[in-house]
């Protein structure tokens, strides 16, 4: 990334130039990241190509969209390695409903070495800290959004909770992007995909989440929950321009299978 690109990113997330690669910095970085980089899957239904490398910058900072956990993570790499911080890629399960972990490699985060001590960073999963948790804690690690713990893994890895349920397990071995190829093939085509089940768009708040999955519109701030049912497409299209920042020339195609969003966390 040239300087001028990492500023475009850096006001894409209303966020400022850390003076060096420290943890200040790294904190400030990820809460700003996910406060303003959405939670989504419209991609998936709109026949967009999903990219992992360099290219999903064009789709974050410059058109103000949001992705997986296979696009908003690696573009927050591309940003933390260009301002100077170490960053490795880890892979990951997902928890899913039976008490069972899906296949490896269906969830991508990332270790940022700071000082000798490795954080887990993930923007992408929809239910992820808002600040770095420490990777080599197993004690309970307070989070503006939860109490997350992380935990040994059976065979070796972490198993990451919130409030006390699990949501993913790491492998604690780096790996790479190109790594992830066969399963990006897998959630773009699978009737077993939950990418697929439906199509929904997440962004975390202050104080809640702003949720739109098809045209049901839905708010939480605090304990008080809303949800409204949108008339129409140009109601539903305005309502991605005005709670998450993108306009859309046409509403995504809706789900081919049907299904519960198992495994993907947007709550």
């Amino acid at each position: 990334m040239d300087d001028t690109l990492v500023d475009d990113y850096l006001r894409r997330i209303g966020a400022r130039r850390p003076e060096r690669p420290d943890l200040d910095g790294l904190r400030h970085l990820q809460e700003r990241h996910v406060l303003s980089v959405p939670f989504e899957n419209l991609g998936y239904h709109l026949d967009e190509q999903i990219h992992m490398d360099e290219r999903v910058l064009d789709k974050i900072v410059r058109q103000h969209r949001g992705g997986g956990c296979y696009e908003v993570n690696p573009a927050f790499s591309f940003l933390l390695e260009a301002l100077g911080y170490r960053v490795e890629i880890l892979p990951g399960r997902v928890f899913r409903p039976g008490g069972v972990y899906g296949p490896a490699l269906c969830h991508l985060a990332l270790k940022v070495e700071l000082d000798g001590v490795d954080w887990l960073v993930d923007v992408g999963f929809g239910r992820n800290s808002r600040h770095p948790l420490l990777l080599d804690s197993r004690e309970v690690q307070q989070d503006p959004d939860g109490a997350y713990q992380l935990h040994d893994a059976p065979g070796g890895g972490v198993d990451i909770h919130l409030n006390g349920k699990p949501l993913y397990r790491l492998d604690d071995r780096p790996t790479r992007l190109d790594d992830f190829a066969p399963t990006l093939w897998w959630w773009r085509t699978s009737p077993e995909s939950p990418f697929l089940q439906d199509v929904f768009c997440s962004l975390r708040t202050e104080d809640g989440r702003i949720t739109l999955k098809g045209n049901q519109l839905s708010f939480a701030a605090g304990r008080e929950r809303s949800n409204e049912e949108l008339p129409d497409d140009a109601a539903v299209l305005a309502a991605y321009k005005t709670h998450f920042g993108f306009s859309l020339d046409r509403l995504p195609s809706p789900p081919q299978t049907a299904g519960a969003t198992a495994g993907v966390q947007t709550g």
